[in-house]
């Protein structure tokens, strides 16, 4: 499924890979009897070729990607680029790519020194100077995905995963794998406890909460199964309302919603991402005055709480970050 990344964002060819064909030969020569002149001539060429060939096949691996691209990629890749949303979980394993983006302003920023900054959509001369031998993107157009399979093995990668869906694949893709399991049970340990303090101090049993924002246009969304939300809809935490579980049930990240609308979407508690961009700012300011607001129970409760949509991020990075900013957020 195609999912617009060009929302989130706010909300939030000179090389060819080809393949390496080695043959082997079949000419058979008696030994002489002198001693070889170097160890290369040790062994006859067939067998050189055969060792060549099966060093290049442990080194690569193939890999079918949530869209059906089936490609070789490298086992240990060493120049990875990453374009897409949760560009933190590679920081959870311990990867620093060469290059990638949704990166400034992130809760994560200051780790990321020696990343360069591609841009979204992706600087396609920045790549090829970059020099990669693994370009992970999140981005579902092919068009693009043709150009930069061109300059390195690429795969399309579902940022809208589950956390643990998405840790478990890149640890497969970045031969990271004991790493990212031993990430998820310690996050996960971190995370029970988190909810379980919540729970104790300050959340009812199967209160909801919502996440909205505004995008340029006056357009109000409301965040389902990406960002801010899949760390929320925890299942020791808060409840989607029904409207938002159907759009989760879609496989939707977001839905654009009318004004009027609102009322049927709030939960419990909400959560507003700060927009991005003057013209979005004015239209939450304009929402906090609206009379559909000011009735919402949980505006009335004082059960309202800001964030930047930039630090709103689904990554394992901002996870890690959430987990101390969501109780101090909520016992203000």
């Amino acid at each position: 499924m195609k999912h617009t990344k060009a929302i989130y964002t706010f909300l939030l060819l000179a090389t060819l890979m080809g393949s390496l064909l080695v043959g082997c030969s079949t000419n058979s020569e008696e030994p002489n009897n002198e001693l070889p002149t170097s160890a290369e001539n040790t062994l006859p060429a067939s067998d050189q070729e055969a060792d060549n060939t099966k060093e290049m096949e442990s080194s690569t691996q193939k890999y079918t990607d949530y869209l059906g691209h089936q490609v070789d990629i490298p086992t240990s890749p060493q120049r990875v680029i990453f374009t897409g949303e949760t560009f933190g979980d590679l920081l959870a394993l311990d990867v620093t790519a060469v290059g990638g983006s949704f990166i400034k302003d992130h809760v994560f920023e200051d780790q990321v020194k020696d990343t360069e900054e591609i841009g979204f959509p992706i600087s396609l001369e920045k790549t090829i100077e970059l020099n990669p031998d693994l370009i992970i993107t999140g981005n579902t157009d092919e068009s693009e995905y043709e150009q930069l399979s061109k300059i390195a093995p690429t795969l399309m990668f579902d940022t809208f995963a589950p956390l643990e869906d998405r840790m478990t694949l890149l640890g497969d893709i970045l031969g990271k794998q004991q790493q990212a399991k031993k990430w998820l049970t310690e996050y996960q340990a971190k995370n029970d406890a988190m909810w379980k303090q919540l729970q104790e101090e300050v959340i009812e049993p199967e209160e909801t909460a919502s996440v909205f924002t505004y995008y340029p246009g006056d357009r109000l969304f409301v965040m389902a199964g990406t960002g801010l939300p899949q760390f929320l809809y925890d299942s020791k935490g808060f409840k989607p309302v029904d409207m938002i579980q159907d759009i989760i049930d879609a496989k939707k990240g977001f839905e654009h919603i009318s004004l009027e609308l609102l009322p049927k979407y709030a939960g419990d508690r909400i959560f507003i991402l700060n927009a991005v961009g003057d013209e979005a700012q004015q239209s939450t300011a304009n929402l906090m005055k609206s009379k559909i607001w000011l009735d919402l129970p949980a505006v009335k409760k004082g059960n309202v709480y800001f964030i930047d949509i930039i630090k709103a991020s689904s990554d394992a990075s901002t996870r890690e970050w959430l987990l101390e900013e969501l109780p101090r957020m909520l016992k203000k």
